[in-house]
């Protein structure tokens, strides 16, 4: 079989390596992001102590103020919601930042992705959203049922479902049927800074009938698609969301329906820095 088609959505991921001239963020002892030549002499000015081991605070709390100032010197977005920050996906919370300045920290970020499952006598079907024409990150574009950054202090089973009730109207008795499929990783330099991405895969078989809604805000409309005609865009086309390419494969594999004989697409899915 040939992979080339999948295994390209792999490598526009994880685009770069670390530390790849990127000076390490420090909390203290522990190691918590990467930056930029030009945002850690930013930093240098804004509480940050420089040193051989990189850019280091000593309080959390510090890194909100200088997140501010970044942004007004064109160096990330504001925008009003907290992430937890973590060294490690399972480390302990040493603070929180704003979602719009993680990238430009390069810490982890956390999220929640959803593949709404429809079982039919001919094969695997699933629910894909359009994404709205004027969305800032990959704008109509396809994407996942339900998928949503992890805020500060949730656990991923309840962002899942405060999500799918925002997203798509989906029920919370029924979306708390979702399982646990996968834990994903990628490390991806993008224009807003490094993506250190870790996304929590859950699924969710549909009844027959149920209709997801779209919020009108984040996506256009859904479809349900045969699983074997995703796959197909997946391998000729560009129109899937970067990290829902991720997420695809993620389902496909493990439903089968792709092989992956020497581990390339098992080995490129799980990347966490």
């Amino acid at each position: 079989m040939d992979l080339d088609g999948l295994l390209r959505h792999l490598r526009a991921c994880n685009n770069t390596e670390l530390p790849g001239g990127r000076v390490p963020l420090r909390l203290r002892a522990q190691r918590i992001g990467w930056l930029s030549p030009e945002v850690a002499r930013l930093l240098a000015g804004l509480g940050g102590e420089a040193g051989p081991e990189g850019i280091t605070f000593q309080d959390a709390a510090a890194l909100g103020p200088a997140s501010v100032a970044l942004a007004a010197a064109g160096h990330g977005r504001i925008r009003g919601e907290a992430f937890d920050i973590r060294a490690t996906p399972e480390g302990p919370v040493l603070g929180v930042l704003d979602r719009g300045a993680v990238p430009v920290f390069g810490v982890l970020a956390q999220g929640v992705h959803l593949n709404g499952l429809v079982r039919r006598p001919d094969g695997l079907h699933v629910w894909l959203g359009l994404r709205a024409a004027d969305k800032a990150v990959a704008p109509g574009m396809l994407d996942n049922l339900v998928a949503g950054g992890l805020s500060a202090g949730l656990t991923p089973e309840a962002c899942l479902i405060k999500e799918a009730g925002e997203e798509a109207a989906i029920p919370p008795e029924l979306a708390a049927q979702s399982r646990r499929a996968s834990r994903l990783g990628y490390v991806m330099a993008a224009p807003e800074g490094l993506r250190r991405d870790v996304l929590h895969v859950f699924d969710l078989d549909l009844p027959e009938g149920f209709m997801p809604v779209p919020d009108g805000d984040e996506v256009e409309r859904f479809d349900l698609w045969p699983a074997r005609e995703v796959l197909d865009v997946l391998r000729r086309e560009d129109s899937v969301k970067f990290n829902v390419a991720l997420v695809l494969i993620d389902l496909f594999l493990r439903e089968g329906l792709v092989g992956d004989p020497d581990g390339r697409l098992r080995g490129g899915l799980d990347r966490f820095a």
